[in-house]
């Protein structure tokens, strides 16, 4: 058994997740094996948030760093023992007394996060305006879902270097500065207020600096009216829908108090997923995911996940790959000046494609190579020759002919079409079935 073989055997202990279930893939997959780059299993290839993965306290590590040095401080604590920044997420426990036939039973509800809002009726009520299977009740799809999105939305290696793979002393100092500078102009979190709130909050602030750009400018106009007509001035600013005044509403600081969302519509601009723990980024009259966020400022390796804070790098089916990331997705081998083939947006080295991805020939039932001509008809492929392409009964050359597809089969005539299954593949027993049957000699050239 050689080394590799004996590590995989083994396992890496230290390794987050190793050996967790891939939720997508069930038993095809053998357990999460971390690639050593790539940020996926190795067995299934999968990423590790498709991974039935304990990550609580490693999400909360992420998110406290992400609020380290920003005015979200108030969401982190810091541990005695590491000073490491902690996320503190709002947990929220509702009982409902259910009645039993004897007496009456709790039925509790956890939802592994809530809006940090003192008023739970309100922080309720926005959770009953999520979809149901993005509500993140303990145990549920919606638990999973948010864990989903914490490890796409807010990936670990776009804010810390230590996350990253071989990085230079430049790149980190680039990556650092890139990671300041979206904590001081895009990093917000959205909070929950009724509409009137908001209107009073924009309206002192108004009061304080006129000139504050965040400001609704319409806000004065609307103290005179009544409170129908205020309900009416009220829209989402991404349905474009009003807002009920007794609904909860969610505002980001950084786009102003005069644009409002609906819960269920405080998505990412780019993916519109749900943004994850109202955590969002700020950037020209959009709300976006961290991922996002990132992706519209600097070029991200289609290889390992990772921002590109190097000068050098490749740009290839439309993607961009650090020059030592652009190899096969199978085998890992360097696909600089080499023959490869995309499959599902993924490079693939030719013997890797021969191997494990290439059509068959219905007629050789060989592997058919990339760079050859061939037939192709439904789901069935044939080496564009003399050899493959042929009538199923009497080994006609089809090429540049009509053909009859049936099952898998060409042929050359309804003639040969009709024929019994034991008389198929044999020319000879064909010329004579079809004298049989006819009454007439076949042509040899036809059949």
């Amino acid at each position: 058994m050689d080394l590799e073989s004996k590590v995989k055997k083994m396992g890496l202990g230290h390794e987050q997740g190793f050996g967790a279930p891939c939720l997508k893939c069930k038993d095809k997959c053998e357990g999460f094996e971390l690639h050593f780059w790539r940020k996926i299993c190795r067995n299934c290839k999968c990423g590790q948030e498709e991974h039935d993965v304990l990550t609580s306290n490693e999400e909360d590590r992420k998110v406290g760093k992400l609020f380290e040095d920003t005015k979200y401080t108030t969401l982190i604590a810091k541990l005695k023992n590491d000073g490491i920044p902690m996320y503190k997420r709002n947990v929220m426990i509702l009982t409902n007394p259910v009645p039993a036939k004897k007496n009456i039973s709790i039925n509790t509800v956890t939802y592994e996060w809530a809006p940090p809002v003192q008023n739970q009726t309100l922080a309720r009520q926005y959770m009953q305006m999520l979809p149901k299977e993005k509500q993140p009740v303990a145990g549920s799809e919606g638990a999973q879902y948010r864990k989903k999105q914490l490890a796409k939305q807010l990936p670990a290696h776009d804010q810390d270097p230590s996350k990253c793979h071989e990085l230079s002393p430049n790149e980190v100092k680039q990556m650092e500065q890139f990671v300041k500078k979206y904590k001081t102009e895009a990093l917000g979190v959205g909070d929950v207020k009724l509409p009137g709130e908001v209107e009073t909050k924009a309206t002192d602030k108004n009061n304080v600096n006129s000139g504050d750009r965040s400001t609704s400018a319409a806000v004065g106009a609307m103290e005179d009216k009544s409170a129908d007509q205020k309900a009416s001035q009220y829209s989402c600013y991404r349905c474009k829908l009003s807002m009920k005044e007794g609904d909860p509403a969610v505002y980001a600081e950084r786009a102003g108090y005069d644009k409002l969302w609906h819960p269920a519509c405080f998505v990412c601009c780019t993916c519109s997923e749900l943004l994850v723990d109202m955590i969002y980024f700020w950037k020209n009259g959009n709300l976006y995911c961290g991922r996002h966020y990132c992706d519209s400022e600097k070029p991200r390796c289609a290889g390992c996940d990772e921002l590109i804070f190097s000068n050098e790098y490749t740009q290839a089916e439309g993607q961009n790959w650090h020059l030592k990331h652009f190899c096969c997705f199978d085998c890992d081998c360097v696909l600089a000046g080499e023959i490869y083939v995309m499959v599902n947006d993924k490079p693939v080295c030719k013997p890797c494609y021969v191997k494990n991805h290439a059509a068959i020939c219905q007629g050789c039932h060989n592997a058919i190579d990339p760079e050859v001509q061939r037939v192709t008809y439904n789901n069935f492929n044939w080496h564009a020759t003399e050899e493959c392409f042929l009538c199923s009964c009497c080994s006609k050359c089809l090429i540049g002919q009509k053909f009859m597809p049936v099952e898998g089969m060409v042929f050359c005539s309804v003639e040969c079409s009709q024929q019994p299954p034991d008389v198929l593949q044999s020319p000879s027993r064909c010329r004579l079935w079809y004298a049989e049957h006819t009454g007439k000699r076949q042509d040899p050239g036809k059949c």
